[in-house]
Order: structure tokens, then C-alpha cells, then sequence
């Protein structure tokens, strides 16, 4: 699979969608945004609101464009909470994801996001999976990468354009280019989780 396949799908998928799709994008960015300017105030209440409030919303944000892409039913905003749901899970995956992510930068650029890859589809492993426990989820997310961390490197570079016209706009375009963005990724994950199952069966 290429990038323009879950570009295209994405978009395809999207169309009748996008307005509430934005929306969703725009509260979860308001919402993401006032704590982030709390933490401005105080480097230790950002440093713990980025990391026990914003990360949890990570994952809901991330869920929600999921459960989506299998449904098309429009994403709620309660979705941006999912993550408080299974609150002690979500937080241990993302805290040892970006420690693990973190030391292998300090190695070298080049391996730290090559492991970057590895872990990307931990979270939605979290969801999929609750009798994993979070080490389980983030070694289910490397074998699921193994031979796939170039397509979803391409896939990420493919998006660089719709980025900058987001900055260009002052970030008012990033509230439908993230949408788009998430659920081309919840489609590669869909990918690369059916092509693992197959293996294992």
C-alpha cells in the first residue's frame, strides 16, 4: 500500500463529514490549547498537564478518528475523554513510549525516530487489546511495524504540503488537515493490524 491509497481514503470517507469532523478537531484543540497556556505560567503544571491531562487526550483524539474509519459515524466530542476511561493504561503506554522514543534520540536522530515508528500504533493496540498490558502493546506495535516504518514515513511526508498550507493560514486549515491526517492513520493501522492477524493465524 502507498500513501495515496490511505490519502484517498481518507478523503473519500470524509466527504459529508468534514464539518463535524473539524469541529471535533477545533474543541479538542481549544481545549488542548487553554491547558498548554496554563502550563506557560509554570514549567511543573505544564510539564504534569501535558503529561497526565494532554496525553490521555492524545489518545481519544487518536481513538475517535479509529472508531470512524470502521463506522463512519461522526466522532463525538465525549471522544476527546476516552483516554480518561482506561486512564492507568493509556497514561503508562504514552509515558514509556516517550521515554523509550527519548533515549533512543539521545543515541542518534536517525533511530530515535525509526523507533518512533516502531511505537506509533501503540495506543491504538491499547484499544484493541485490553488484556495486553502496556510492554505488550508497545512490542505488538513493533513486530506490526516490522517492514511497514518506510510506508508510514512516506505516508507522514506526503502531508507536509497540507501542513504548511495549515501554517500559511495561522492554523485555521489545521482543523481539517489534522482530521484528514488521523484517519489516514487509523486506515494504516487497519493495514498493517489485518496483514500481523493473517501471520499469526
Amino acid at each position: 500500500m502507498n500513501a495515496k491509497y490511505f490519502r484517498d481514503t481518507a478523503w473519500s470517507e470524509l466527504k459529508g463529514k468534514w464539518g463535524q469532523a473539524a469541529l471535533f478537531t477545533f474543541m479538542y484543540m481549544i481545549i488542548s490549547g487553554a491547558l498548554s497556556a496554563l502550563g506557560i505560567m509554570d514549567d511543573l503544571v505544564g510539564g504534569l498537564l501535558s503529561i497526565f491531562v494532554l496525553l490521555p487526550m492524545q489518545y481519544g483524539y487518536d481513538i475517535s478518528f479509529l472508531e470512524y474509519a470502521r463506522t463512519r459515524e461522526n466522532v463525538k466530542i465525549e471522544g476527546i475523554f476516552y483516554g480518561f476511561k482506561n486512564y492507568g493504561r493509556v497514561l503508562l503506554t504514552g509515558l514509556l513510549v516517550g521515554i523509550y522514543t527519548f533515549l533512543w534520540l539521545l543515541l542518534l536522530i536517525v533511530p530515535g525516530i525509526i523507533k518512533a515508528l516502531s511505537y506509533s500504533m501503540s495506543f491504538y493496540i491499547v484499544k484493541d487489546n485490553p488484556e495486553l498490558s502496556s510492554e505488550e502493546c508497545i512490542k505488538r506495535s513493533m513486530e506490526m511495524m516490522d517492514g511497514h516504518k518506510w510506508e508510514l514515513f512516506c505516508l507522514g511526508l506526503s502531508f507536509i504540503g497540507w501542513i504548511l498550507l495549515g501554517i500559511i493560514t495561522l492554523g485555521i486549515g489545521l482543523i481539517w488537515i489534522v482530521p484528514y491526517m488521523s484517519t489516514a492513520y487509523a486506515h494504516f493501522y487497519e493495514y498493517v493490524k489485518d496483514e500481523y492477524e493473517g501471520k499469526r493465524n
